[in-house]
């Protein structure tokens, strides 16, 4: 795979992980972390914090996507999102992405100093993201996903989960519908060196689902593009630990220990510097 240059930054697949820090600006968020309600200065703390423990990415996302969240409107969605990226971009020379499948967020988050595109529907929802990608000449993370809230089951404690999802065959299923998201992303003109994807652990899959894929994570690495990661927190950690979502450090470092050895290019989590030192402590072991 060919390095990837975005802005000054390269990324050499295979060399270390890059680790992207996520940056919920949602009243809702599944972790606990959502920072709708704070102002903009308590924003930039968390991000400079962030940014100090050695971040690559910083992951802007305006909207839930935890199991049965209600979607928000893309005016809403740009008004909790925009402040951010601005202020970051003026002050932070670490990468930002937008979190978002709306091409009209898109456009603006763009102009305002993204400079990756992360779609969690993977071009499904709105293939028009592709060509605000292709315009920008920006790497997009296309993640896989089958969200559906009618196999959403809550837990007060644990949170949401995905319950009688049904496959085929999970991961030849998981692989063919992420290529159907780079055959869109092709047909906008997107080069196969700015795609990377996501398997969409926590999207569409029951707890047992999730292990699995995580597990054979080198099996979507395979298809021939960077992968990223993004167990952090995850209600398949509580599940399988019968805990909340603040008490998933240790789990979520397991995933990411795990997974980097199968394959993961960049990990997308909460807890920033604790993740940093697990992926460099498994880097330091397999790379």
């Amino acid at each position: 795979m060919k390095d990837l240059t975005v802005n000054d930054f390269t990324f050499k697949w295979g060399s270390r992980t890059y680790v992207m820090g996520i940056l919920n600006i949602t009243p809702d968020s599944f972790s606990g972390d959502g920072l709708a309600d704070q102002d903009l200065d308590a924003i930039l703390r968390q991000a400079r914090g962030f940014a100090d423990a050695g971040v690559d990415i910083l992951d802007i996302g305006g909207e839930s996507t935890r199991p049965g969240a209600q979607q928000v409107s893309e005016a809403e969605e740009l008004d909790r999102v925009l402040p951010v990226i601005e202020a970051l971009a003026a002050e932070l020379d670490t990468l930002i992405s937008i979190d978002t499948y709306k091409s009209g967020v898109g456009i603006q988050a763009v102009q305002a100093g993204a400079s990756i595109i992360n779609d969690v529907w993977g071009f499904m929802v709105d293939p028009a993201l592709a060509e605000v990608a292709r315009e920008a000449n920006l790497p997009v993370i296309l993640m896989h996903n089958r969200s559906n809230p009618n196999n959403a089951a809550i837990k007060e404690k644990l949170g949401g989960r995905y319950i009688g999802m049904e496959y085929e065959d999970l991961l030849e299923d998981v692989k063919s519908e992420l290529l159907e998201s780079v055959a869109v992303a092709h047909r906008a003109g997107i080069p196969d060196e700015h795609i990377i994807l996501d398997p969409g652990i926590g999207f569409g899959k029951t707890v047992e689902q999730n292990l699995e894929l995580l597990n054979r994570l080198d099996e979507i690495r395979a298809l021939g593009y960077p992968v990223l990661l993004g167990p952090s927190r995850k209600s398949f950690i509580g599940y399988t630990l019968d805990l909340p979502p603040e008490e998933r450090v240790e789990g979520t470092a397991a995933a990411i220990s795990v997974g980097i050895t199968r394959g993961a290019d960049i990990v997308r989590v909460h807890d920033v510097k604790e993740m940093i030192r697990t992926a460099r402590m498994t880097d330091a072991i397999v790379r």
